[in-house]
């Protein structure tokens, strides 16, 4: 599987892992107000992923699958609904069906499919309007961080944290949100993980900037 879309841009993600409403406004990190904070779908995607994947017993780290995931999928083809789904029915992803995926986009058009590597959980999210967020039900929050940033890192990625804050519709969520840039192209990187130093749930979402 390598890193390219069918635009051409690359995100290095080939070399890396796996088997991952309205406008909001915030302040970043130097204290300039930056727009859309989060995804709108956000605290909608965290609550289907808190119902529907129940946490296991604590195995091998699953964050640098998460991250690999992520890499592969959501960078080379966020805002490119059709690309993604063709990358993961090619990658051989099934995709997940009624009733899961209307809750984990929340009723939302859309395409979810299992990208789980057993015995960990992953799913692989592709709502219509061109977001791209991978999830599971097991990581570390600080482990999740640092496998995506280590990805970042290696793949050439210029990036920086934009905005860090505890989710305002999810309280047990904690969000860092990156903005980072390649090769002329931009992102809108969001971290979405439980705040619990145990691990539980965590999200990546990828949005073109």
């Amino acid at each position: 599987m390598d890193g390219r879309d069918n635009r051409g841009h690359d995100t290095g993600a080939d070399t890396h892992r796996h088997g991952s409403g309205g406008d909001k406004r915030g302040h970043d990190t130097g204290g300039r107000t930056v727009g859309r904070a989060a995804p709108a779908l956000l605290p909608l995607l965290l609550t289907a992923l808190l119902l529907l994947l129940s946490p296991l017993p604590a195995r091998a780290d699953p964050a640098p699958q998460l991250a690999g995931l992520f890499m592969q999928a959501c960078l080379p083809y966020a805002g490119d609904a059709a690309a993604l789904r063709d990358w993961a029915r090619k990658t051989g992803l099934p995709e997940v069906p009624e009733p899961a995926r209307k809750i984990f986009l929340h009723g939302a058009p859309g395409t979810v499919f299992d990208a789980s590597v057993p015995p960990e959980k992953f799913v692989l999210l592709s709502p219509d309007d061109g977001l791209c967020a991978a999830l599971t039900n097991q990581a570390v929050g600080a482990d999740v961080i640092r496998a995506l940033e280590s990805d970042l890192t290696a793949a050439g990625i210029a990036f920086r944290l934009a905005i860090e804050r505890n989710d305002k519709a999810v309280p047990e969520i904690h969000d860092r949100e990156y903005l980072a840039t390649k090769n002329g192209h931009g992102w809108r990187i969001l971290i979405a993980t439980v705040k619990d130093p145990k691990g539980g749930q965590a999200m990546l979402t990828a949005a073109p900037e």
